[in-house]
């Protein structure tokens, strides 16, 4: 089941992603229960991070992540948002810091990130069809 989400920063403006419940079903579960989410921006390299009241543990988790995933990354019960490289990565792929659940993906440029700037505001919610 795919289900379209929104994410706003003041930078980006609205930028639309969907949540796929075939590979981690009980993240994207968790993630729609937490739905609005606010919080403040941390870049790490080309991924923005930021924490959430969610505590869940791995689940089908990875390092190697593709550029635009959305996941949860269980040490820092935070939210990630991957649109390049990061400090971690070995190639032109981005790496996660340490093992995450990936759920989601950005639908538009991913790069679009780039211009966020730590502690900006972020928001996510629900889009109902």
């Amino acid at each position: 089941m795919k289900t379209k989400i929104r994410i706003h920063t003041p930078s980006t403006g609205w930028v639309h992603a969907e949540l796929d419940s075939d590979k981690n079903p009980e993240s994207v579960k968790n993630i729609l229960a937490s739905l609005p989410i606010t919080g403040s921006t941390q870049l790490w390299g080309d991924e923005i991070y930021f924490s959430i009241p969610l505590k869940m543990g791995e689940e089908n988790s990875q390092v190697e992540v593709a550029v635009g995933d959305l996941a949860y990354w269980p040490p820092g019960t935070s939210f990630c948002i991957f649109f390049g490289r990061t400090p971690a990565s070995r190639g032109e792929k981005p790496a996660a810091a340490s093992a995450v659940n990936v759920f989601g993906r950005i639908l538009e440029d991913p790069t679009v990130f780039r211009s966020v700037k730590n502690g900006e505001k972020i928001s996510i919610e629900l889009i109902d069809d």
